[in-house]
């Protein structure tokens, strides 16, 4: 009979030498510290999220707990690269044996190792957007589908609709219908190109991102002995940002877990924005009832806002039925500056104050890097990157391309290029190229064939639509060729050139919304920057000085001029609210803050009160990049070329807090009429 032995713990205390107390405020302590069991920690915004989970793995280290028993999910590499030098820096144990990583990183890796199980091998080959079009693409002419009628999606479009399938676990059918109803006359030919590109990968021994999630989970419920194996290895696992999972994410924790694994989950409801990409807030809300025991620790100590701003922030948040309960308190001193609400009579004037605004506060001392200009969407920052660039403000985007040069801009500005200058090679074969069946050698034999035409060197403006008759587009364009020359003679009506703002709505309405809704997942969002830049083509009646002005503001944009270009990284920063999700600046600007605009028009037409719920939250992260000073700003005046000015009403989440936590600024102009309401 073999004799027993126990080793038993080190009782020496923590060999890192950290001074958990000290080091933590009692927040942090108290959800670093916890006993074993599931966790779920409630950090708000400027909290020490990442301080806490860094702190937690030290804790468990110093607990003599093996780092290859612990596993840590973030949503970046960026962020577990982070984190374990943190920890690296803060303990003397080795950690090589932690296994930290984003979800798809350590699907990849478990994957590699029981391939086979799935019908691959361990060298399956993982495809990136550009490999997946390519795949997609084959699958589509491997089919057949006749598109010689009306347009099928394209590979990037396919692409995004079946990864929205995989991490929502919703039917192909409903996503079509809720998503993308303009292709529901799709959906047969759809369903079909989805099941063979299934095949596909696996014929090819191939992946892609999304399959790296899917398989690992249905290679753990398939088979209950290797799921014991990774419940024994994973005995504490810890997941940032959790309120940022889908459903299949959620699942693989919960199936990791089920063996009685410690988990901690870190995240805040409050910011969780990212549903149109599958995420789930209701796996943070309901975390508690699926884990028994499950303790809850909030963190409401704010490091980074006055409490002018999170008063603010807090207040504006309780609007939300769906959340947890929790107030944000700031650990710095007041400063006696409110928040500022500052209505502007039209989107020029507001870009005119935040310009301004600027100005003064860079010569009050605040570095222009730390200010940046936040908005709902893409399109909302073309009046500010305009007034920037006329002042000689430097900026940066992070939200996108400049205006400008995004290529749906510059696909409808090559319609208006070509008509006004008939030898324009380049914007004719970019208009070309949109049609179905015209690659770039057909688009060359085209405009040689319209060179013959003579239209080119005619002193008139010809008629496209007869002109165009002339020329041999393949079969598969034929439809669109013919409706090409009907747009470009809208273009030109009595051989005249139509109004700029009438050009963009013909192009958009006559041909080119058909060919976004195919080409791009954000149909809407490039649709809204092209009736933008149609309200912005209302202020001019000559095409030519439209054309002009657009060429200057895609070259020389947000180029540092003068003397505000001492420094090259002295720049402003512009960014969507999404994008800005995880930082901060000492004063944001928040603009077009009208109904329609901020919540958009698409979620206040719905009628599922969770959409507008997640608007709100996006407002709250926007309130809460605010370090010192925050501006609150909307045009009560939107001008649209196509059907007049529009009234807007502030937006609703105005009427979320008590006015008398934001100062009310009346901006009055120093130009204009005596009786200029501003």
């Amino acid at each position: 009979m073999a004799r027993e032995y126990t080793l038993n713990r080190r009782t020496t205390g923590p060999t890192s030498g950290i001074d958990y107390r000290a080091e933590l405020n009692d927040e942090q302590f108290a959800a670093v510290t916890a006993p074993p069991g599931p966790t779920l920690v409630i950090a708000g915004a400027g909290s020490g999220k990442t301080r806490t989970l860094t702190y937690r793995v030290a804790w468990l280290l110093d607990q003599e707990i093996d780092a290859r028993h612990i596993l840590l999910l973030t949503f970046t590499n960026k962020a577990a690269r982070e984190m374990t030098e943190r920890v690296r820096a803060l303990v003397p144990h080795d950690v090589s044996a932690l296994w930290s990583g984003t979800f798809h990183s350590i699907g990849n890796r478990i994957l590699r190792r029981h391939a086979e199980a799935l019908g691959l091998t361990k060298s399956f080959s993982i495809l990136d957007r550009d490999d997946q079009k390519s795949l997609l693409a084959g699958v589509v002419a491997a089919l057949d589908i006749d598109t010689k009628q009306r347009r099928f999606p394209k590979a990037d479009v396919l692409a995004s609709i079946f990864s929205l399938v995989e991490n929502t676990r919703v039917p192909l059918a409903d996503v079509i219908t809720h998503r993308y109803p303009y292709f529901e006359d799709w959906a047969a030919e759809i369903t079909q190109v989805h099941e063979n590109y299934t095949a596909r990968k696996l014929d090819t021994n191939s992946v892609d991102f999304d399959d790296l999630l899917v398989l690992t989970l249905k290679l753990l419920q398939q088979d209950e002995e290797l799921l014991g194996l990774y419940r024994k290895r994973f005995r504490h696992i810890l997941v940032d940002e959790y309120q940022d999972t889908n459903a299949v994410q959620s699942d693989l924790i919960d199936l990791l877990a089920g063996g009685g694994a410690s988990v901690m989950a870190v995240g805040d409801d409050a910011q969780s924005i990212y549903s149109w990409r599958g995420a789930d807030m209701g796996n943070i809300l309901s975390f508690p009832n699926r884990h028994d025991g499950c303790r809850v620790f909030k963190i409401e100590t704010n490091y980074r806002s006055v409490p002018e701003i999170l008063a603010l922030s807090n207040a504006a948040i309780r609007a939300n039925s769906a959340r947890f309960e929790k107030s944000l308190r700031s650990s710095r001193t007041a400063t006696g500056t409110k928040p500022a609400l500052v209505p502007l009579e039209d989107p020029s004037r507001q870009a005119a104050f935040v310009a301004q605004r600027m100005l003064e506060l860079r010569d009050e001392g605040i570095p222009l890097e730390e200010m940046a200009v936040l908005y709902r969407a893409h399109f909302q920052s073309l009046e500010i990157q305009m007034e920037l660039t006329s002042r000689g403000i430097p900026f940066a985007i992070t939200s996108g391309l400049r205006f400008f040069e995004q290529a749906h801009i510059k696909d409808v500005s090559a319609f208006m290029r070509f008509v006004t200058n008939c030898k324009d090679e380049v914007s004719f074969k970019r208009l070309v190229l949109l049609l179905p069946g015209i690659g770039a050698a057909g688009a060359d034999k085209l405009w040689r064939d319209f060179l013959k035409t003579g239209a080119a060197e005619s002193e008139t403006v010809p008629e496209w639509s007869a002109v165009l008759a002339t020329l041999k587009p393949p079969k598969k364009a034929a439809k669109h060729w013919e409706q090409l020359g009907y747009v470009l003679d809208e273009l030109t009506p009595g051989g005249e050139f139509a109004k700029p703002a009438d050009m963009v709505f013909s192009i958009l309405e006559g041909i080119y919304a058909e060919f976004l809704q195919a080409a791009y997942d954000n149909y809407d969002n490039r649709r809204a920057d092209i009736e933008q830049l149609m309200a912005y083509a209302g202020n001019f009646d000559d095409v030519l000085e439209f054309l002009s002005q657009l060429s200057l503001l895609g070259t020389a944009d947000g180029e540092p001029t003068g003397d505000t270009a001492e420094k090259d990284d002295e720049k402003v920063t512009l960014s969507s609210i999404h994008q800005a999700k995880g930082l901060e600046w000492k004063v944001v600007f928040l603009i077009w803050l009208a109904d329609g605009q901020f919540p958009n028009g698409r979620i206040l037409e719905s009628d599922d009160p969770a959409q507008l719920e997640e608007e709100r939250r996006l407002f709250y992260v926007a309130l809460t990049r605010a370090k010192d000073e925050l501006y609150l700003t909307y045009p009560f005046i939107n001008p649209k070329s196509y059907s007049g000015d529009i009234i807007q009403r502030p937006s609703r989440f105005l009427e979320d807090f008590p006015r008398g936590l934001v100062e009310e600024w009346k901006v009055g102009p120093s130009w204009g009429s005596a009786d200029d309401p501003f």
